[in-house]
Parts: structure tokens; sequence; C-alpha cells
């Protein structure tokens, strides 16, 4: 983003609402996170979009896709995806961005699985994003609440049991 603020007159970063994920992070979180992380870039704007991302940057009246690639892995599917947007708006142009060396390898789920077993994302990920990250992580492991019913009388085929008579003779115990 820092790069491309630098190229592009305006940049729009925007997130797609995709049902068919359940990404770590809510697009509510994500856009927060995100506006956060730009603010002192004047020329870049944080957005959701639903639908054909053609469709979107259209709306914006925006004359170029900027993509990142970090892999051979990457550049095929990026590639199929700029020819097929080219079929479905030719006045649309796809660029694309290799990262610094240093984040070449980095994705959000190899991030996700190294900070759920508890290893270090430093350096990988914004400090905020990698605090917020830790929490959700923590929030995930605390076990859910449980709800337990106490009776009166337990019926034991004819027999009733006082609950708290058995309370007081485990007490004894």
């Amino acid at each position: 983003m820092e790069r491309g603020s630098k190229i592009f007159e305006e940049l729009v970063v925007a997130i797609l609402r995709n049902s068919e994920k359940s990404p770590m992070f809510s697009v509510a979180e994500r856009l927060e996170m995100l506006k956060a992380l730009t603010g002192h870039l004047k020329n870049v704007r944080i957005d959701t979009f639903d639908g054909l991302m053609v469709e979107y940057a259209k709306s914006m009246q925006a004359v170029c896709i900027l993509r990142g690639i970090r892999a051979i892995s990457d550049y095929e599917y990026e590639l199929q995806m700029a020819l097929m947007n080219r079929k479905l708006e030719p006045t649309l142009e796809t660029v694309f961005m290799m990262p610094a060396d240093k984040y070449s390898y980095v994705s959000s789920r190899l991030v996700r699985e190294v900070a759920q077993a508890g290893g270090p994302v430093r350096g990988l990920v914004p400090e905020m994003v990698e605090q917020r990250l830790r929490d959700k992580i923590v929030t995930a492991k605390q076990p859910e609440p449980r709800a337990i019913e106490i009776l009166d009388r337990i019926d034991l085929g004819g027999k009733e049991l006082d609950p708290k008579a058995v309370a007081k003779r485990k007490k004894k115990a």
C-alpha cells in the first residue's frame, strides 16, 4: 500500500465481503486496522465491496487494479484473474507488484498458523495486527462458560435423593 500510494494519485484498498471464507478477523475489524495503519497515507482510502471486483472498480471510476504477487503460484492465479477481469471490463488494467524480499514468503495462512501454535510473528505483521492476533487466539482458547441446572430433588427410580444431603456427606468425607 505504501509503494502503491507513491505510484498512483489515489489508491483505494478494497476488502471483499466473502461469505464463503471464514477469516480470523471480521470485515469490520480488518477495515478498522487498515484505516489505522494507512492513516498517514493521505491518498489511500479503505473500503469494502460485494460481488465482482471489476464492477466495484468501475463504480469507483478506477483505471487500474493493483495486485501483489509473492510466488509463482500467486502469479498463475492472478494472471487468470487479470485475464478474466480484462474480458469483463477491457478498459481496466491490472498491475502486479512484487513484495519486498523479506515478505515474499509471508501469507495470512502462515502467519495465523504460526501464531496459533504460539510462535513469533513479530516483523511479519504490523505491531497492532500482532497484538490483535494474539488477543483473538487467547479468546478462542478460553473455554465456553457452562451452565448447570441445580435440582431440588433427584428421582432415582422411585427413591428421591436430596442433593443437599449428598453435598453434606461429601464434606464429611
